[in-house]
């Protein structure tokens, strides 16, 4: 068995590339001419020349790129280390021996003593204030837009529009605008309100007139006697439309509602106090990813990624799309602004803090080259995003307190932390920044920074803005770890697995004993499953029940009704109470969820098929149309928001199993044939689509097949090498049929 290919003579992947046309900036550097146009375009009224920019990208790239290949390397020592550990014992594993072991190899560093992190000028958003966090893919700038405007939402198209209120009774939400359901989505709103923001007496659904007396909130209930709210601080300011009451703002744990007024509206003609919606505060931040959820393989795509969020920086990005028969525009939204209680203009921030996930240091791109070789994708990730977004230093339209926030993906270990700490570092000198501008924000998604964790905040502890439990790709990481201890559990039953618990746990108990309340997020992973936000809504309060003050949603509608969990919890109490438990334990996390009982084979075709339907619906659209994040139906066609980290599980999963026997070739292959048509089938309204039967041979299929049969081999289970192999077969391919 051969794990892992990052040798001491090959610095990078062997990804097949076909060299297009580059510009020589110096000696040894070369560079696509699609880079070096953003490059310019960024460079334009920043501090540094394009010529500047290239000279300390090129040294940083002589300086630091040996020792990411040494920490690529260091990974393939560890994993063959523990391969062979595991392989002596036949998976009888003695947890403190494992512990042990782990330890002698470096696997497992000394904890230092305790400490707290220092992180400064960070923005409300990060350091104060608790709710929910987008992640949005950057190369598609409609969607980069709508993530950045999401700060706001309307609570009444939410509910209207998803599960939340059933469709029982007429309450159905198709066709023209049903009043049946709009009464019971106001009906909804005002519960919420009277919850959240009660009155001293009576409830909103009796309230027919609003009015702002003396500075404070005034509503007349419908007994014709008024009453204003229990807490009075709650009401901070309102609008007129003329000398008409138009917005009600109110704030609750530091979060907004406001409610809104206009008795000529449709809907709120029919509403006994003129009130045609409440809109609440959504998405307070949002990730613009050059990473999972994009299909970034060349030149081209990384300078639309680029290109884009030098727009968001600058506030000038705009796109045009069709809505039905007309075309529309679309760009970032201002502030909004109010009339405080003491008479005087306030305003509130109208647009999600933005930050960038730039690439891992397992990526290389040969968009630039340095003595005829691929460069660290991640050096030229974070000296471009960090160039666009030091425009924004000087505008601070996103950043109010100067900060550029990176978040940096799959590290392994304290060291890395400290590689990237380096290279931000360097960066800043390069373009002229202070030191610790560039925040970072540490994924905890590979077992060896999870079980490190606390080293791991040590490194970064005057720049880290967040620790985020990315607990899909930590699935995908601990799965590829332990393959040769035993076949994986069955999926279903790795979600409820006590090592998921304790490094949910754990996350948080190094996040507060590291003292990040004031100065950083403890963050958690995304809700997936975009079309039933009536279960999110129950199921997802646990996350700030956990201490968590942000976790991850798919869409503006989600953080709409997420940012309903942070009215409800409030976070900050929840963390001091948690400060105190003890820690979770290491020994979970470190036991992973094997497979302890013999399946039937109905249990075993059922689980590869579940996993074969999961990988083509995904690597389908990957490698035909570029798409890196999508809806893709699930075996049962429930929509799931699919990207690199749930691949990176099923794949994952299907190898092991195959190595351990539980499954054949044949078996996986039958699996695969069999959902490719069921695939076919829920894409057919495609226009774009590219069928995988009856031939099964297409390149999609073909890396469908590399990701499962290569997967004990890759680089800790990664998907990125595959996908953009075969993506870029597939570019090619069709740019020789034009």
């Amino acid at each position: 068995l051969t794990r892992g290919f990052w040798s001491a003579q090959a610095q990078v992947c062997p990804i097949p590339r076909v060299r297009s046309a580059s510009v020589r900036i110096m000696s040894d550097l070369r560079v696509h001419p699609a880079i070096e146009a953003v490059v310019n375009s960024a460079a334009e009224g920043s501090s540094v020349s394009p010529a500047d920019f290239w000279n300390s990208f090129q040294e940083i790239v002589a300086d630091l790129g040996p020792r990411v290949a040494a920490a690529l390397r260091q990974r393939d020592a560890m994993q063959a280390l523990i391969d062979a550990w595991l392989l002596e014992r036949s998976g009888k594993v003695d947890a403190p021996e494992y512990e042990k072991f782990l330890k002698s190899i470096g696997y497992l560093v000394p904890e230092g003593q305790p400490f707290k992190v220092d992180t400064a000028n960070v923005d409300i958003e990060i350091g104060s204030l608790a709710g929910p966090q987008l992640v949005c893919p950057v190369d598609n700038a409609r969607f980069a837009l709508n993530a950045a405007n999401a700060r706001w939402g309307s609570l009444y198209d939410a509910l209207y529009g998803f599960d939340v209120i059933s469709e029982e009774g007429g309450a159905t939400r198709t066709g023209q605008y049903n009043k049946v359901r709009g009464k019971k989505v106001e009906e909804w709103a005002e519960n919420l309100l009277s919850e959240i923001f009660p009155l001293q007496n009576g409830t909103y659904s009796q309230v027919t007139k609003f009015a702002v007396c003396n500075g404070a909130l005034s509503c007349t209930l419908d007994s014709g006697s008024s009453t204003g709210l229990k807490d009075d601080s709650a009401f901070v300011g309102h609008n007129m439309k003329g000398d008409v009451l138009s917005e009600v703002v109110l704030r609750n744990n530091g979060l907004h509602m406001i409610i809104q007024i206009d008795p000529t509206d449709a809907v709120g003609k029919e509403h006994r106090a003129g009130v045609k919606g409440v809109v609440l505060e959504g998405a307070l931040s949002a990730i613009m990813d050059c990473e999972d959820s994009v299909a970034a393989v060349d030149a081209e795509d990384k300078a639309k990624i680029y290109g884009n969020w030098l727009g968001l920086m600058k506030s000038t990005l705009t796109t045009k799309f069709q809505k039905g028969s007309q075309t529309m525009e679309r760009g970032m939204n201002g502030d909004r602004t109010y009339v405080a209680r003491d008479g005087s203009s306030a305003s509130l921030h109208g647009r999600a803090l933005l930050l960038v996930r730039n690439v891992g240091h397992h990526m290389y791109t040969d968009a630039v080259t340095y003595k005829n070789k691929d460069v660290p994708e991640g050096f030229l990730d974070a000296m471009v995003t960090a160039l666009a977004a030091s425009h924004d230093l000087k505008s601070k339209k996103n950043s109010r307190t100067g900060s550029i926030y990176i978040v940096k993906p799959k590290m392994h270990g304290p060291s890395e932390v400290s590689l990237t700490c380096e290279l931000f570092e360097r960066v800043e000198q390069a373009l002229k920044i202070p030191t610790n501008t560039i925040k970072i924000g540490i994924m905890d998604e590979e077992r060896r920074t999870t079980v490190n964790l606390m080293e791991c905040i040590r490194a970064a502890k005057s720049r880290v803005f967040f620790i985020n439990t990315g607990f899909l790709d930590r699935t995908g990481d601990d799965i590829h770890t332990s393959m040769l201890w035993a076949p994986a559990a069955p999926k279903g039953e790795i979600k409820g697995s006590k090592w998921i618990k304790s490094y949910e746990d754990w996350n948080v108990d190094c996040g507060l004993a590291a003292g990040l309340p004031g100065h950083a997020q403890i963050g958690k992973g995304m809700w997936a499953i975009p079309d039933e936000m009536g279960r999110m809504l129950v199921e997802k309060i646990g996350h700030p029940k956990a201490g968590a003050n942000t976790a991850w949603v798919p869409s503006p509608t989600a953080a709409v009704l997420h940012s309903i969990h942070y009215h409800r919890v409030n976070v900050a109490s929840v963390q001091q109470q948690l400060s105190s438990r003890q820690k979770a334990s290491l020994k979970d996390i470190l036991t992973p969820a094997l497979l302890d009982k013999t399946l039937s084979k109905e249990e075993v075709e059922r689980e590869l098929q579940n996993n074969a339907q999961g990988i083509l619906g995904y690597v389908v659209r990957w490698i035909d149309q570029g798409v890196g994040c999508s809806k893709v139906p699930d075996i049962s066609n429930v929509g799931l928001m699919e990207d690199r980290a749930t691949l990176r599980i099923s794949s994952q999963h299907l190898a092991s199993w195959l190595h351990h026997g539980v499954c054949t070739e044949e078996d996986i292959e039958a699996a695969l044939k069999k959902m490719a048509a069921v695939v076919d089938g829920q894409n057919s309204k495609d226009p774009l689509y590219r069928p995988l039967a009856p031939a099964c041979d297409g390149i999609a299929f073909q890396a469908a097949r590399a990701l499962i049969y290569e997967g004990t081999a890759v680089p800790n289970g990664y998907t990125e090498f595959a996908l953009h192999k075969f993506r870029r077969q597939a570019k090619a391919a069709r740019q020789t049929k034009l």
